[in-house]
């Protein structure tokens, strides 16, 4: 007697575009680390909790997600972490990335707030181009 074969684990991300950009709202970080385990894709997290500027989040940035110590710590060489230098060391699987609690207040105003969620949308779009999910849940502050 044959087993049927098995079904997928359920995810979270189920309903979820593969590349994207979006806030956290009913999603807990546990589900999305465990959807990314079960996806075999990469799960990068942030909590910027403590951050007050610009360079406070790229610092915790560069820390949490282990970034090399050449990063110039600046938007456009995070989203060149992001991008390139992962694309040439071979296939990726995909991606999961959360940003938790973004401050909105002191320095890091909303400006710089919408300058670093476009790295992460323009990361999106450069995964997207070379078929590989790439989403990024955040939360403000």
């Amino acid at each position: 007697m044959q087993t049927p074969p098995r079904k997928p684990p359920e995810t979270p991300l189920r309903g979820v575009r593969t590349n994207i950009v979006q806030s956290i709202r009913a999603f807990r970080v546990q589900d999305l680390q465990d959807a990314a385990t079960a996806m075999g894709h990469h799960f990068l997290y942030a909590n910027l909790a403590t951050a007050q500027s610009k360079q406070d989040v790229l610092d915790l940035l560069a820390e949490q997600f282990i970034l090399p110590s050449h990063f110039g710590k600046n938007f456009d060489a995070l989203y060149d972490c992001m991008t390139d230098p992962l694309h040439k060391s071979g296939p990726q699987p995909g991606f999961i990335v959360v940003l938790e609690q973004i401050p909105t207040a002191g320095k890091f105003d909303k400006e710089a707030r919408e300058q670093l969620l476009d790295v992460f949308r323009d990361t999106a779009d450069y995964w997207g181009d070379r078929k590989v999910p790439f989403r990024c849940f955040y939360s403000f502050l």
